[in-house]
């Protein structure tokens, strides 16, 4: 529930929302080092050897690779996605101007899918609901392009093609709904914050000598933490996040189809 309400943010909610988190550590980590309630406690940890440190810090920079690797796949499959259902959409349309028979029904129903598409199921796909209006839409075209006749007057070839063609659509749409809903895993999430909080804790007691040197140790770990993981954060979600896909290539593939050229 935490990282859903965090990765609802917008960029700026997203950094500063981890910015805050690291701040507030790395000062709870020098007060409890060097504050004069807490030091003659704090000082008994000393002799700590700094190699200490990089052990745990490996552990954090694996385990945030997992993560980045997990973001940036769903992200390349969900471009990949769109770009499929574009191609999908166009290539119907030019298989059914190249036939000789009159197919300006299926073009019509072609056109209202991709409509559908772009104004009603993108704007669902921010609340990881699918649209009704669009799996409709679908079903008509499929059901147009499946029609015997089809075949009697267009040939069994091109037919075939366009049952082709719409199945790709469908199979193509059925990944972008489940990329849409698809989610990291919390437990890695909630792993690499904890993670990044240990890691600041062991800097600051291999630096327990010095309250400059682990001052600076801890905001330049803490800087890098925010823009690391600020970054995975931003691209968690490629439909609903704050730099989710745009439904242009569709809406481009719409203009085409509607007799227009490329915008």
């Amino acid at each position: 529930m935490i990282f859903d309400t965090w990765l609802d943010m917008p960029v700026w909610g997203i950094f500063g929302a981890l910015a805050l988190l690291f701040a507030a550590s790395a000062f709870l980590v020098h007060w409890l080092s060097f504050g004069q309630l807490t030091r003659p406690r704090a000082s008994t940890f000393g002799g700590v050897v700094a190699p200490f440190f990089g052990s745990v810090a490996v552990l954090f920079a694996l385990l945030t690779g997992f993560l980045a690797n997990d973001v940036w796949d769903r992200n390349r499959q969900a471009s990949r996605a769109i770009l499929a259902e574009r191609d999908g959409l166009l290539a119907l349309h030019a298989i059914s101007i190249a036939t000789v028979s009159d197919m300006n029904d299926i073009r019509a129903a072609a056109q209202l899918y991709a409509d559908a598409l772009v104004n009603d199921e993108w704007p669902r796909m921010a609340s990881q609901e699918s649209s009704s209006k669009a799996g409709a839409a679908l079903l008509d075209l499929l059901t147009r392009v499946s029609n015997p006749q089809v075949g009697a007057e267009a040939g069994q070839a091109a037919q075939t093609a366009l049952l082709d063609t719409v199945l790709k659509l469908r199979s193509t749409r059925y990944d972008r709904l489940a990329l849409s809903g698809d989610r990291t895993d919390r437990t890695k999430w909630a792993a690499v914050i904890l993670l990044a909080l240990v890691t600041q804790v062991a800097i600051g007691i291999v630096h327990l000598e010095k309250p400059r040197a682990q001052a600076a140790a801890l905001s330049i770990f803490s800087v890098a933490v925010v823009i690391s993981l600020g970054l995975i954060g931003i691209r968690e979600r490629p439909f609903d996040g704050p730099l989710r896909f745009s439904p242009e290539p569709v809406r481009e593939a719409l203009h085409i189809m509607a007799g227009g050229t490329p915008p």
